[in-house]
């Protein structure tokens, strides 16, 4: 079942739920906390690398590590659909057997996805004559350790579905808590080899404890034998909303990763690669930080949209965009002030980061900002169409713009300016799509327009639905029958 709310037939009566509050404190401040270990881990695994490594190698590291983001193009945004589903049945007061066993082969399948993908990295690497075979099983170690986020990603998705988000966060901030120090450790020592194997075996411990959580609240089901079975049903009685969503993913997943591929190639490997890094580890530092609040408003938002509620919906996001407004005023005083020293102190002699950067970097902070809020509410919406129709735009204009770039010989500046560009026009986009989907399906009026609006003849009774509410419908039906 698809939880659009524009397939809910127009005549539903609101959801009756006491009052609650519109953000949990107790989430708000775990999520705050993560939040701020997110962006700050990712700072000191730049400062750090650039010191222990070569900037050659430093450089691959981080070529290793967008080919592991890449492996997110396999996600398709089963995530996404697995939360619309467990957090129907979950508002509803049951049980969803089904999407249970399902959310159990999607986590399988991804762990398998990342161990697969580690060892195929493994393989390469030890193939090339100049890495030893320690050197191989490090960038092998460094893939699992950046695709497993992609297990952890859809276990967030999972818990919050099920009310369980203050467990995860306080599993994710352990998580962050014991991976800065051990990168920081590697300043006073401690082996590269050392700080991949102890962070991977913190991901087993992290992993298994989140599953046994939401084995127990019946979110995932204690069972392995089948799993492609339910996989395969997962992927036929979900095909359109996959097809939509996993657009809208490997749009999303291009857009982040693909200046990894196009900066080396064009700009070569190095300080122009290293600029790269940087600019995009504030960037993505940034985004985890609006995520993080997006995420604070997600229970109140299902809540809001259930109950046909479109005041406190708009009350809730105004919330998270406010609360996303104060990092992103710090880090663009941060930038306007101190972009020198902080870029210095981050790469160290590594790369010097050019000051024209500066304003790019705070044009791609706050079109973010806009994009992480309206994205958060249309995908937990179940809005699919309307992200992958903008998200296919984006990508479509970043690639035209990459040829440009290159056709006109254009420097890492002018390529990075480029980018902010079109990024900024699909978040604009994005905004508009919330404004008309989501909450303005949520507007009581909506439904007694639908209402007014059914058609005359035999099926009468039925109410008239609109495109997406009409696939969303189909979909459940052949969930139903089998």
């Amino acid at each position: 079942m698809q939880a659009n709310v524009a397939s809910l037939p127009a005549d539903t009566v609101p959801i009756e739920s006491p009052p609650a509050r519109l953000i949990s404190i107790p989430f708000l401040l775990l999520r705050v906390s993560t939040a701020a270990g997110a962006f700050g881990m990712g700072l000191v695994q730049t400062l750090v690398f650039a010191r222990v490594l070569t900037p050659d190698r430093f450089s691959l590291f981080i070529l290793v590590g967008a080919i592991g983001y890449s492996l997110w193009l396999c996600d398709l945004g089963l995530a996404k659909i697995l939360f619309v589903q467990l957090r129907t049945a979950h508002l509803a007061g049951r049980t969803d057997a089904r999407a249970a066993g399902q959310a159990t082969a999607v986590i399988l399948f991804y762990g398998l996805l990342a161990a697969g993908g580690a060892l195929a990295c493994f393989a390469i690497m030890r193939a090339q004559p100049s890495f030893s075979i320690l050197d191989a099983t490090d960038f092998g170690l460094f893939f699992l350790y950046v695709t497993l986020n992609l297990t952890w990603v859809c276990l967030r998705s999972i818990s919050m579905a099920v009310d369980e988000y203050v467990f995860y966060e306080k599993l994710e901030l352990a998580r962050r808590v014991v991976n800065m120090a051990t990168i920081l450790g590697m300043l006073v020592g401690l082996p590269f080899t050392a700080f991949l194997v102890g962070s991977n075996a913190l991901w087993a411990l992290l992993v298994g404890s989140a599953v046994a959580k939401l084995l127990s609240r019946g979110a995932m089901a204690p069972r392995l034998r089948g799993f492609t079975r339910e996989l395969d049903q997962f992927f036929r009685s979900n095909i359109r909303s996959i097809a939509r969503s996993g657009t809208f993913a490997l749009s999303d997943i291009f857009i982040y990763t693909f200046p990894y591929y196009v900066v080396p190639a064009a700009f070569g490997l190095g300080a122009p690669t290293i600029i790269l890094e940087a600019t995009f580890r504030i960037f993505r530092g940034a985004s985890v930080i609006y995520t993080a609040a997006s995420d604070l408003a997600i229970p109140g938002q299902t809540r809001a949209l259930a109950a046909r509620d479109a005041a406190k919906l708009v009350r809730t996001t105004m919330i998270a965009a406010g609360m996303c407004c104060l990092p992103a005023a710090f880090a663009c005083t941060l930038l306007i002030f101190a972009s020198k020293q902080l870029f210095a102190f981050l790469l160290g002699s590594a790369a010097t980061v050019p000051p024209t950067v500066t304003p790019i970097l705070i044009v791609m902070l706050l079109a973010n900002l806009v994009q992480m809020v309206s994205q958060s509410l249309l995908l937990h919406a179940g809005f699919f169409r309307e992200i992958s129709r903008i998200g296919a735009g984006v990508a479509i204009a970043m690639v035209v713009a990459t040829a440009v770039s290159v056709a006109a010989r254009f420097d890492i500046v002018e390529f990075l300016a480029g980018y902010a560009a079109v990024y900024s026009c699909g978040a604009l986009y994005l905004a508009i799509a919330a404004f008309r989907g989501p909450i303005r399906a949520a507007s009581p009026q909506s439904a007694q327009v639908a209402i007014r609006r059914r058609p005359v003849g035999p099926n009468r009774g039925a109410p008239r639905s609109s495109p997406g509410m009409a696939d969303a419908l189909r979909d459940e039906r052949s969930t139903r029958s089998n």
